[in-house]
């Protein structure tokens, strides 16, 4: 007996393959960027599809382009596509924990001058209102030292990493490619036109 997982869907209808890619992009058609808006469309889809599913990417275009390399070349591009753009979202996410760590460091090396300050206002201070202001002020110049690096690794990295994980699993995804009939003006299709 098998067990069929139900996939997530996603449909995208073009009049030509090309509309897919950046048309300025000057690599082959395995190595092509996707055009911004089909980016988009496919990642918005996806964005709102269930996360504990596989992907199937379904593309309709005309009949007619059926046998052209973009036709043949489209599930390795889409998951090559998908592929780097994940690879350069996890580039981002060890970038925003390198500055983390950086500012961590600074952070703390902060927090430690700031307590050690307190502690010296506290010795050397004799009028007790404005001794305990300088020692408050201190301790919270220390802890707002910290709060950039404190964000950094408590949330700002959730949704980069949701980002990343949903472009891993697009560039997995089933690509399935459906053709369809072209209508003319007159309602007639493009085959029986004369």
């Amino acid at each position: 007996m098998t067990s069929k997982i139900a996939e997530n869907v996603v449909e995208i209808r073009v009049d030509d393959i090309a509309q897919l890619f950046h048309t300025l992009d000057p690599f082959p058609f395995r190595e092509k960027d996707l055009d911004r808006e089909a980016e988009e469309y496919i990642v918005g889809w996806a964005r709102e599809l269930p996360a504990d599913r596989p992907f199937r990417i379904v593309v309709h275009f005309p009949e007619g382009q059926s046998q052209t390399d973009l036709a043949r070349d489209l599930p390795e591009a889409l998951g090559k596509y998908f592929a780097g753009r994940a690879g350069v979202i996890q580039g981002d996410l060890n970038e925003l924990f390198r500055i983390g760590r950086r500012s961590l460091a600074i952070g703390v090396a902060i927090l430690v001058a700031c307590l050690l300050g307190s502690n010296l206002a506290s010795g050397f201070l004799a009028e007790a209102p404005f001794k305990k202001m300088v020692e408050e002020s201190f301790l919270i110049l220390g802890w707002v030292a910290n709060w950039r690096p404190l964000e950094i690794f408590l949330y700002d990295w959730w949704p980069i990493a949701r980002r990343r994980d949903l472009y891993r699993r697009l560039s997995t995804a089933t690509i399935e490619r459906k053709l369809y009939r072209r209508e003319t003006r007159a309602g007639v299709t493009s085959s029986n036109a004369p």
